[in-house]
């Protein structure tokens, strides 16, 4: 027997209204961390809407289960990813991540499940804070996991009049498997646009390096990949990502000799860098696409965590906000209690 279409319409309201709030965000600008929010709540709205909607009991108690057993098999796995990762890179904080992610998991659970209703009412109120901030965190983490492999598979069919090319170390004074793999995507992204635009090879010298990596890359793409030199610009005092962009787009700027949107550049990193180079190349107004290279797949968990701890860190509001909508829950229930029991 089929729902009454008026109860269906009430189901999918919320996915309507974050479907609309996600497509303004998105035709607005698609490299912004909103935008993640906005499409992991619509598709969980979807999927909501359609279990109920099914009317097949089995399938909502499949996916109750699947809920509760995620957080075991995520655990599991990024236990076994650790290992795996400090077997090939060594010990490092880096390489620990999966690890450390993992051990918050068990320890967020062990809150959930025996921290609520146990000790005095402050420990109480401390732990619901925690809890509060432990599902944010986790909810972004899972959003922007989401959103990130939907920027990449956008499809990318502009010509590029500038191709940089993001650093990542090197190996004496040649680039590590990891920075040829983003040399030799530029070099596709290059040759399919008819080998026109130029390439902006960024990055400085680090304190162990030989050369800055802007000189290994350069040497990279005249020697090993042919490219003329005339079609390589070198950017090689930065150190960061936003130093990459900044540096790069100053370059650019001088070289086009005109404003900003008069040019488009392509981002190539690595792919669980591209939404966070995408986003500061917003940040600095610099016009530009983020295309990714391939990464091996024992270390892309260990990256793409340190890429959300940075995101994190330049969207402290929602952990802000969650605090003191906690700090403000308290004092108006340290208001009612008196007054109830005045009242009754």
């Amino acid at each position: 027997m089929g729902l009454n279409p008026w109860v269906v319409a009430v189901l999918f309201l919320p996915a309507i209204v974050f479907g609309v709030l996600f497509l303004v965000a998105f035709i607005k600008e698609p490299r912004q961390f909103r935008n993640a929010i906005w499409f992991m709540l619509l598709l969980m709205s979807l999927i909501g809407a359609g279990l109920v909607i099914s009317e097949q009991e089995w399938l909502i108690v499949l996916a109750l289960v699947a809920i509760g057993f995620a957080p075991f098999l995520v655990v599991l796995f990024l236990v076994i990813n650790s290992v795996s990762v400090i077997r090939r890179e060594g010990v490092s904080l880096a390489t620990m991540m999966p690890g450390i992610l993992a051990l918050g998991i068990i320890l967020f659970l062990m809150l959930f499940i025996g921290g609520l209703g146990a000790g005095p009412r402050w420990l109480t109120s401390l732990i619901g804070l925690v809890l509060m901030e432990g599902l944010w965190l986790f909810f972004s983490f899972a959003a922007l996991l989401v959103y990130s492999w939907f920027y990449r598979m956008l499809p990318r069919r502009r010509r590029y009049d500038y191709i940089i090319v993001h650093g990542a170390g090197l190996s004496g004074d040649k680039p590590t498997p990891l920075l040829r793999g983003r040399i030799d995507k530029a070099v596709e992204l290059w040759e399919r646009q008819q080998r026109r635009g130029l390439f902006v090879v960024s990055g400085g010298q680090g304190d162990d390096e030989v050369v800055s990596e802007a000189e290994a890359m350069r040497n990279y793409l005249t020697e090993e990949r042919h490219i003329p030199e005339a079609c390589i610009l070198m950017e090689n005092r930065s150190t960061t990502t936003m130093e990459n962009l900044m540096f790069s787009k100053e370059i650019m700027d001088r070289h086009s000799g005109s404003a900003p949107r008069a040019y488009r550049a392509a981002l190539v990193t690595s792919d669980y860098h591209v939404f966070r180079a995408s986003e500061y190349a917003h940040r600095i107004g610099l016009n530009a696409d983020g295309v990714g290279s391939r990464t091996r797949g024992y270390y892309w968990p260990t990256a793409f965590i340190r890429e959300f701890v940075a995101i994190s860190r330049s969207h402290m509001w929602p952990y802000l906000g969650i605090a003191v909508v906690w700090l403000i829950s308290l004092g108006v229930f340290d208001m009612l209690v008196p007054w109830l029991a005045g009242r009754f």
